[in-house]
């Protein structure tokens, strides 16, 4: 008989990746995957607590299956991730859950297999989270389902401990993978047939520092001198660390994609500064001046936040006037949330939640007004696409050109993966619609 699991998951990119780590050791185990989390016989939540929202969500989707646990004794219930890690949630989770089985945090993400084999074995719940040992393991592969594209780690952990983010507490300090792995990964990823590949680390700006391994300009060259016709990608880039040599190497790489995310989060210094950012916004406009000059067709996007403690109308106006300046192809816009356990969480003069709520809604109209005005420039236009899906609602394939761009347009047969020349025949907000020529 078929056994079959589901993987929720929360949060970003990363986690989505990782997603497929936890599916390529069920699948080791001989477990299928399922749409539906009432048919499956293993069910794991991969969380994330960067946002007080994802963590909210995560908790009520879990206190959702009391009921179907009750009904299928024997399924195993599995919580790991991001939000595991934080100090007491564990036994929080334990106590507020109890039929939850497994437990596991960020560092201990391969050893899901025996936590399962001892469930299965000694029919008691299973819950360890393991602290970081500065170490870099190289997992099990990945179940990948993601095809075109493939995310590739390059470092983990976060050396920055800015004061809102709970990342280096969950994920450990800073470690490179080596260069020589990823290489072989990309290689490989290649062979298979993945058209785009994305590197991700919390900063990949500071990939291998302070070691004799490649600098992160130097890793980029050598991936995008690998063989065939792929794309490039990376994320995240931290200004603080964003050089003029990582500049040059995307302007002559054309395998390297013109849109790099550089998260500025603020257009205010005195926010920078409590932030510990580690720039000022004039800094942070000379890296976009420097990008402009040697990729004038770059899109750059960004992360921005509001309602920062002690966040004045001045300090959002700044934001405001920074965002009209560098004319960002998209944003990633949030109100703060407070993080126990970072310097943020501690600090006087949190912004009232009325204000907050303006002021986001203000900044999402500024940056979609922007995306629009962009978007239109593309009507008339032929772009080349990677097709990544199918919209079975739309009845479209969808895919994106270098610049991030989403195009939907109509397809007789299958055309997922490859490159396709679309002409655009009208714009709306961040997508496009256009035909195959």
């Amino acid at each position: 008989m078929d056994k079959f699991y589901h993987v929720t998951t929360y949060g970003c990119q990363m986690n989505v990746h990782e997603s497929e780590k936890i599916a390529g050791i069920l699948s080791e185990l001989g477990y299928k995957s399922c749409e539906r989390i009432e048919d499956a016989d293993i069910a794991v939540f991969n969380t994330c607590c960067i946002r007080e929202n994802a963590e909210n969500h995560a908790f009520g989707n879990i206190g959702m299956l009391k009921k179907l646990k009750a009904a299928k004794r024997d399924m195993i219930i599995a919580v790991g991730g991001c939000l595991t890690q934080q100090m007491g949630k564990a036994e929080n989770l334990r106590e507020k859950f109890p039929f939850v089985d497994i437990i596991f945090g960020t560092h201990n993400l391969g050893k899901l297999k025996d936590y399962i084999s001892k469930k299965q074995s000694d029919k008691k719940a299973v819950i360890e989270i393991l602290d970081d040992d500065g170490k870099v393991y190289e997992e099990r592969k990945a179940l990948r389902t993601s095809y075109p594209n493939a995310w590739v780690n390059i470092t983990y952990g976060c050396n920055n401990f800015c004061t809102y983010c709970i990342v280096p507490y969950v994920r450990g300090r800073e470690r490179s993978r080596r260069s020589e792995d990823i290489l072989k990964e990309c290689r490989e990823l290649i062979a298979l047939g993945y058209k785009e590949i994305t590197l991700l680390g919390q900063n990949v700006n500071s990939y291998a520092n302070g070691t004799d391994d490649l600098t992160f300009p130097e890793l980029l060259n050598k991936i995008a001198s690998i063989e065939g016709k792929f794309r490039l990608r990376f994320m995240t880039s931290h200004p603080k660390d964003f050089s003029e040599e990582l500049v040059k190497v995307i302007a002559v790489n054309p395998k390297i994609c013109k849109c790099v995310h550089l998260p500025v989060q603020s257009g205010s210094d005195s926010v920078l500064k409590a932030m510990n950012r580690r720039y000022t916004s004039a800094e942070y406009l000379k890296k976009v001046e420097v990008l402009k000059k040697y990729v004038p067709d770059c899109a750059i996007t960004t992360d921005l936040i509001v309602g920062f403690p002690n966040e004045t109308d001045e300090d959002f106006n700044a934001t405001l006037n920074l965002v009209k300046t560098v004319g960002f192809s998209s944003a990633f816009s949030f109100v703060y949330s407070k993080r126990d356990g970072t310097v943020a969480a501690k600090m006087d003069g949190q912004v009232p939640t009325a204000v907050s709520k303006a002021r986001i809604m203000e900044l999402i109209a500024l940056v979609n007004a922007q995306t629009r005005a962009q978007s239109e420039k593309y009507v008339g236009k032929t772009v080349e696409v990677l097709c990544e899906d199918y919209d079975a609602k739309k009845g479209l394939y969808l895919g994106r050109d270098e610049y991030g761009r989403m195009a939907y347009f109509k397809s007789e047969k299958d055309v997922t993966g490859e490159f396709l020349n679309i002409f655009v025949e009208s714009a709306n907000g961040i997508s496009l619609t256009g035909k195959i020529v």
